[in-house]
């Protein structure tokens, strides 16, 4: 396992994680004054091998005023597996959804790709100054929506889960997913903290998300099989799903 940091391997990867990672991180700089997120030393930039293939994993992560870490990772496995994975993780004293977004393509077909807004305070539903603008939202068509895991309660009724089929399908699902961040964006700047009661009730839906989201067996079993049982466990737990301090 290295933890040298070459050349990132973004312009490597298929032509849509390209567009959406660089559109997150534009949104991110353009609404927040953003400042790093100190990952553990070993777990920003990552390489080993599964089933013989080289693979990388690429961290970034920052913090903001409204979250406390903003993460995009970006792996690549060999020439035939490309992932995004990105959540925005609001700090406990601001009830707001949690943004995620995931895109896995496999020997340059993108074979899933998932936007959504989750709620935390009520964890059924978003609150109305989501709801609003979000149902406002012109209809999009694809012709393949997937369907969500068995853990996928956690998602809202505006999830956006697909296999797009061809680069207008993958354009679509680019811009709706800019919709939700852009949206995420504007209510955080707007959101005024809580406290209290409302703090915990912000702590346990985020707790409920996380430990959810670690139910994922594809990505533990990607990970154990290259690093190993405990180091996944690690990585799950510390940088993909870390549980919020109380």
């Amino acid at each position: 396992m290295s933890v040298d940091t070459p050349t990132s391997i973004r312009g490597q990867q298929h032509p849509m994680i390209q567009v959406w990672a660089d559109g997150i991180e534009v949104l991110w700089h353009q609404f927040f004054e953003l400042t790093p997120y100190e990952l553990p030393h070993d777990l920003g930039y990552i390489e080993g091998r599964l089933e013989g293939e080289r693979l990388v994993i690429e961290n970034r992560c920052y913090q903001c005023r409204q979250f406390r870490k903003m993460h995009l990772e970006l792996a690549q496995v060999g020439a035939g597996l490309d992932i995004l994975h990105c959540v925005m993780f609001p700090r406990p004293e601001y009830a707001l959804p949690m943004f995620g977004t995931d895109i896995v393509g496999a020997r340059g077909q993108i074979t899933a790709a998932i936007a959504d807004l989750s709620p935390v305070v009520p964890m059924d539903q978003l609150p109305n100054s989501y709801r609003q603008p979000l149902s406002q939202l012109p209809q999009r068509q694809f012709s393949h929506p997937r369907d969500l895991p068995a853990w996928g309660d956690i998602f809202s009724e505006f999830c956006l889960f697909v296999r797009p089929v061809n680069p207008d399908e993958e354009n679509q699902f680019v811009e709706r997913a800019v919709d939700f961040l852009r949206i995420h964006c504007q209510q955080a700047l707007a959101a005024e903290p809580v406290s209290g009661a409302d703090r915990t009730q912000v702590l346990a839906g985020q707790h409920r998300y996380c430990t959810q989201q670690q139910q994922n067996d594809k990505t533990r079993r990607i990970l154990e099989k290259a690093f190993g049982k405990e180091w996944a466990y690690r990585y799950l737990t510390t940088v993909l799903f870390d549980l919020p301090e109380h």
